[in-house]
């Protein structure tokens, strides 16, 4: 299943990513947690695949629910310190088996296989196949939303510094999720989550300015479909 850097100018522009040179060491649910975070800011995720096996570890593959949510994402992305290693990013060589249900060209494994056994005897081509699309894990990301939770606004909002408050973070969210988030934009510093309250953390910026871009960018980003982030400054 792994691409070939060589062929990645034959490589025809479609809805799914293959990322590699990624950090090892990261445990699979983990990884598409946070490659999920990282790149639903460019468009609607239909799945996210990464597999335990040795022959596919350091690799992952992004499906887009359009084209052009994935080249926005191949090239701002490209060379992105993801777990502390840059990573690679080119178009996948294979329609995803999410993307060719959809559109009416998916063949069964079996009979895709046997299609293809015969076109290598006419042809001396090989064509990888791509992963099973049976470990989907749908995150929308849609256009930002203003947060509707009253319970916490909070009744005097606090005046504009460099440390922003993140309220309403699904439970599971890290604080590596969170700095891949924040640190696309200048003037990060860190993340500071609480352990005894989940689903809120503090960022902070080099100066005022660099958190009142940070807060207009990431306001309303939702990690899941059921949690926009609600971004303020914190009270000092």
């Amino acid at each position: 299943m792994a691409e070939d850097a060589n062929d990645a100018a034959e490589i025809k522009t479609n809805q799914t990513i293959y990322i590699n040179n990624l950090n090892e060491k990261i445990k699979i649910d983990e990884l598409k947690k946070s490659l999920t975070a990282v790149f639903s800011q460019f468009g609607k995720i239909l799945e996210v695949l990464a597999f335990k096996t040795l022959k596919h570890h350091g690799q992952a593959w992004v499906v887009f629910e359009d084209a052009s949510s994935a080249t926005n994402a191949l090239r701002q992305m490209q060379g992105f310190p993801f777990y502390d290693k840059p990573m690679r990013i080119q178009y996948a060589k294979t329609k995803s088996d999410i993307i060719a249900k959809a559109d009416g060209t998916f063949v069964p494994r079996e009979k895709k296989k046997k299609h293809e056994d015969r076109g290598r005897k006419k042809k001396d081509q090989h064509h990888g196949n791509h992963a099973s699309g049976g470990m989907n894990s749908i995150y929308p990301a849609g256009a930002p939303l203003p947060y509707m939770g009253a319970k916490s606004v909070p009744d005097a909002p606090a005046l504009p510094n460099n440390i922003l408050f993140i309220q309403n973070l699904p439970h599971q969210t890290t604080s590596m999720m969170l700095q891949m988030l924040f640190s696309q934009l200048p003037g990060f510093k860190e993340v500071r989550m609480v352990e005894a309250k989940p689903g809120i953390a503090f960022v902070e910026y080099e100066n005022e300015m660099h958190s009142t871009v940070a807060m207009q960018s990431l306001q309303g980003f939702k990690i899941t479909d059921d949690h926009p982030m609600l971004v303020t400054y914190a009270k000092k």
